[in-house]
């Protein structure tokens, strides 16, 4: 019994020490993607940790309390793991500081100063237009951005221009295709490509019913792991870090709403709100994880929306699923300055 007692300790501690170093290897801010992936895994690091303690706890209420100092070691481990991936995450808790505030009655009632976003990575194989279209029918938004579409998706997605008559087309077939539908009149809409040939990205105005304009800049970079664009390692970094520096090169209000194919808390997504300019709509509301639909443990918030301080929110939600691998992400905005 001793002897299986010791095994188990050992066995925590290594599961807590390998999590630890998972965790510390997470902050390096290096363009190597195994390193950037680490720091998707900070929900997976904070279960691995919980079920030390949960297995240490057990332990010590099995039998004699042997081997002192690697039950130390096994707790200290754990919770060193612990307060490093809370400071990542508590600041998406409900009851953390909201960077973008929420609109108060009023505000939300001037119909003339809102704009209702909604934006779906509709995953280009997935062949269930009907259940996109029929998302945006009951969701009603001002502006529709629809991502990883092919040229089947921008026919299918067509329909839409009864009610939406402003429309941006860039469809792809390397999943890196997009779509914008607008009811509301666009400003000088352009694509440009921020990171590299044939991955675009959307630069808009937008004519509110007030008569306000505002920027939208609609993006998708490569993630940054090996895939079908193999020269996409850091280069997340280059698209948003334009991105950001079009928006300080132009004041007024301004969002950038898309898939980043990256998670709310790393280096690259933070640096938006480093130059204080754009700030995450999710801090104190909560994470709304957005992929993956289809596989609860590995659900990390990808699609983001990141908005100047003229804008305060009205409503964040992650909507149903759409037959893609991710969900739905809508969001209204109120324009207050």
């Amino acid at each position: 019994m001793l002897r299986l007692q010791a095994f188990l300790l050992y066995l925590l501690l290594l599961i807590s020490v390998l999590a630890l170093v998972g965790t510390l290897l997470s902050l390096l801010a290096a363009e190597v993607w195994w390193l950037q992936v680490l720091d998707f895994l900070r929900f997976q690091f904070v279960a691995a940790q919980l079920l030390v303690l949960a297995g240490l706890g057990l332990l010590l209420w099995w039998g004699r309390r042997q081997h002192q100092p690697v039950r130390r070691w096994v707790l200290v481990t754990a919770l060193l793991g612990l307060a490093i991936q809370f400071y990542f995450l508590l600041p998406y808790a409900p009851l953390a500081p909201r960077p973008v505030a929420d609109a108060t009655a009023a505000q939300a009632a001037d119909t003339s100063a809102r704009l209702r976003l909604l934006e779906i990575n509709v995953l280009q194989k997935n062949r269930r237009a009907d259940l996109v279209l029929a998302q945006v029918r009951a969701q009603r938004p001002d502006v529709v951005l629809a991502l990883e579409t092919d040229q089947w998706w921008a026919e299918a997605l067509r329909p839409l221009r009864h009610d939406y008559p402003y429309v941006v087309e860039l469809p792809r077939s390397n999943t890196y295709g997009m779509v914008l539908y607008s009811r509301l009149p666009l400003l000088n809409p352009e694509s440009r490509n921020l990171q590299q040939p044939n991955v675009p990205a959307i630069l808009t105005g937008v004519r509110l019913p007030n008569g306000r304009a505002v920027r939208l800049f609609a993006v998708h970079p490569t993630p940054p792991v090996p895939d079908n664009h193999p020269t996409s390692l850091g280069m997340q970094d280059v698209a948003l870090v334009k991105v950001g520096q079009l928006v300080q090169q132009q004041p007024g209000p301004a969002l950038v709403l898309g898939d980043f194919n990256d998670v709310s808390w790393s280096f690259t997504t933070r640096m938006f709100e480093a130059s204080g300019q754009l700030r995450n709509v999710r801090l104190g509301r909560g994470l709304f994880n957005t992929f993956n639909a289809t596989i609860l443990p590995l659900r990390w918030p990808l699609d983001h929306l990141f908005v100047t301080r003229e804008f305060k929110v009205v409503t964040l939600e992650r909507l149903p699923g759409v037959g893609s691998d991710h969900f739905p992400l809508l969001a209204e905005l109120v324009l207050v300055e």
